[in-house]
C-alpha cells in the first residue's frame, strides 16, 4: 500500500515511516522541517532514504492536495506541540493543527483520491484532568484546579461536590474532555473533524489518544517537548531537573515504539475503524520519579529541583486505561519504563542537548502562566 505521513519527519512520525517501509509499504512523508523540533531548519539524518520526501506545510493547500492524490492511507501527525506555548502562541497552534486538518478533509471532499483509511494523532491532553474516585461521592470529573487554591500550596484535586481529596483511578475513552489549554483545543479540533468526516462520507477513520511519548529522535534542544527529554537535557548540562508543584502529579509514559506499533495494528484491523483509543502504557508514575530515574540511570548525582510554583492549566494526575484497546485489538505495552530510558539514553550519547528550560519558564512567566 502507499502511504501519507503527515509529519512523518518527526520524533513519533519517522519511527512510523521505518517500520511501515520495513513491512514493505511504499511511503511518502510530508513535513515542513519545524526549526523547533529540527534544529536550524535541517532534514534529520534519520529520516528514511527508502521514503519519498516532500519538504511542504499542511497550510499549502496545493501541496497537500498533491501529496494525497496516488494514497491509500494517510497518517496524520503534524501538528504543533507544547501546551505550554500553545498559551501564547494561540494563532500559530490553531492554524497549523485545525487548519492544516481543515485543509486535509476539505482536499478528501473537493479532490480526486483514493484515501480508504484516515488515522488521526490525538493526545490525552484533550481530558483536562484524568478520572477520579471520591470516597463519598463516586466516580467524579472534577475541573481544573484552581488557582487560589495552588497559591495555597495546596495541589490535591478536590471532589466537585463534597470538597474531600479524591483518588486518581485510570481514565478512560469515556471521560468528559475538558479543555485547558490551546494544544488541546486543537488536537479535539483534529480528532473530533476527523471523527465527524468518517462519519459523514463513510471512510474508516480512527484517533489515537497518545499519552506521554518518549523515546529516542525527541528533540533534547526543544523546551516545548515532553517532560522526559527536558529533564534529560537539564542533567546532561548538569543542570537540576526543574519540577513544579510538590513532584507527584502523575503521568503515563509510553515508549514510541509502543506507538509505532499501535498506529499499525489499527492500520490493519477493520475493528478499529470508527474508533477512538487510549494509547498509553496503562501505568501511574510521579514526575519527580521520573526526573529521579533519569538521574539515576544517567549516573548523575543532581538533586530534583521541587520549585513549588505550578503552571496554570497544568493537571494533577491523568493515566490511561487501555482496557479498549487491549481488549479490541490485543494491544499490551512492551517496553518498560527503565528499559525504554536505557534506549533514549544510549541515543544521547550523539546528540546535542542545549538546555533552554530556563528561557521556556521565564517566557511562561512573562505571560502570567506561572503561578
Amino acid at each position: 500500500m502507499k502511504i501519507l505521513c503527515t509529519g512523518g519527519a518527526g520524533f513519533i512520525g519517522s519511527f512510523l515511516v521505518d517500520e511501515l517501509i520495513r513491512m514493505g509499504h511504499e511511503v511518502r512523508i510530508y513535513d515542513n522541517i519545524e526549526p523547533q523540533v529540527h534544529p536550524g531548519g535541517e532534514v534529520p539524518d534519520y529520516l528514511n532514504k527508502d521514503a519519498e520526501f516532500i519538504r511542504e506545510d499542511v497550510l499549502n493547500y496545493d501541496a497537500l492536495a498533491k501529496a494525497v492524490e496516488d494514497v491509500d492511507i494517510i497518517c496524520h501527525d503534524a501538528a504543533m506541540v507544547g501546551v505550554g506555548q500553545s498559551m501564547y502562541q494561540i494563532k500559530r497552534y490553531m492554524e497549523t493543527n485545525t487548519l492544516g486538518t481543515a485543509n486535509l478533509l476539505d482536499i478528501l471532499v473537493n479532490r480526486k483520491n483514493k484515501v480508504r483509511k484516515l488515522i488521526v494523532a490525538s493526545s490525552m491532553s484533550t481530558y483536562g484532568e484524568g478520572a477520579y474516585l471520591c470516597p463519598a461521592c463516586g466516580p467524579v470529573s472534577p475541573p481544573l484546579r484552581p488557582v487560589e487554591q495552588m497559591d495555597r500550596g495546596d495541589f490535591e484535586v478536590h471532589c466537585p461536590n463534597c470538597g474531600e481529596i479524591v483518588q486518581a483511578i485510570p481514565t478512560p475513552e469515556s471521560k468528559f474532555q475538558e479543555i485547558n489549554s490551546y494544544y488541546a483545543l486543537a488536537k479535539k479540533d483534529q480528532e473530533d473533524m476527523v471523527m465527524l468526516f468518517g462519519q459523514t462520507y463513510g471512510l474508516p477513520v480512527i484517533a489515537l489518544r497518545r499519552f506521554n511519548v518518549f523515546g529516542p529522535r525527541q528533540s533534547l534542544s526543544n523546551p516545548y517537548t515532553g517532560v522526559a527529554a527536558i529533564f534529560m537535557s537539564r542533567l546532561m548540562n548538569d543542570h537540576r531537573p526543574i519540577v513544579f508543584e510538590d513532584g507527584l502529579q502523575s503521568r503515563d509514559f509510553i515508549s514510541v515504539h509502543d506507538i509505532v506499533r499501535a498506529n499499525i495494528m489499527v492500520m490493519e484491523s477493520e475493528k478499529a475503524d470508527q474508533q477512538i483509543y487510549n494509547v498509553g502504557a496503562g501505568r501511574q508514575i510521579t514526575v519527580l520519579e521520573i526526573a529521579q530515574t533519569l538521574g539515576r540511570l544517567l549516573g548523575k548525582d543532581i538533586e530534583p529541583d521541587i520549585v513549588g510554583k505550578f503552571r496554570k492549566g497544568d493537571v494533577r494526575h491523568c493515566f490511561a486505561d487501555i482496557s479498549k484497546i487491549k481488549g479490541n485489538l490485543g494491544f499490551e505495552p512492551r517496553v518498560s519504563l527503565e528499559d525504554g530510558f536505557r534506549e533514549l539514553i544510549e541515543w544521547s550519547k550523539n546528540t546535542s542537548a542545549n538546555d533552554m528550560g530556563d528561557r521556556a519558564t521565564e517566557e511562561l512567566r512573562e505571560k502570567g502562566l506561572v503561578g
